[in-house]
């Protein structure tokens, strides 16, 4: 058994893919049209293009509990997900040039580094650095 795509919900898919693309740096793989006007539309790390997709998922706009589920995690503060990366101090600068805002700046925890932003499209997104 292996992971090969994760979802993230999105309400607005094109605006998610820019944030997505344009700013986090991830490639995009997949756009399919599905009924509706949705479209699978599914990403892959610069840095690990073989690695899992990340499905870009209109839930939130189609189900009410996801919705529901999103906002509850947003107003919470709890990250959606992670994404490791080698540096947070050097993500959290090079993020904050380009207007991402953070909820929680770089802060060290055992044997972690965390950081938190908001991906503009109803989700807090946790950077991870292993120390």
């Amino acid at each position: 058994m292996k992971l090969t795509l994760i979802s993230i919900p999105v309400r607005d898919q094109e605006k998610a893919l820019r944030f997505y693309t344009e700013k986090l740096g991830f490639i995009k793989k997949l756009d399919t049209p599905m009924d509706g006007g949705n479209r699978w539309l599914t990403l892959v790390s610069a840095e690990w293009q073989d690695g899992p997709e990340l499905l870009l998922e209109p839930a939130p706009n189609h189900f009410e509990p996801s919705k529901v589920f999103q906002d509850a995690l947003m107003k919470a503060g709890i990250p959606w997900t992670q994404f490791d990366v080698d540096n947070v101090d050097a993500e959290y600068e090079r993020l904050t040039k380009m207007e991402v805002e953070f909820s929680v700046k770089p802060t060290q925890m055992g044997t972690v580094k965390f950081a938190v932003f908001n991906d503009t499209c109803g989700n807090n997104i946790q950077l991870v650095e292993k120390l």
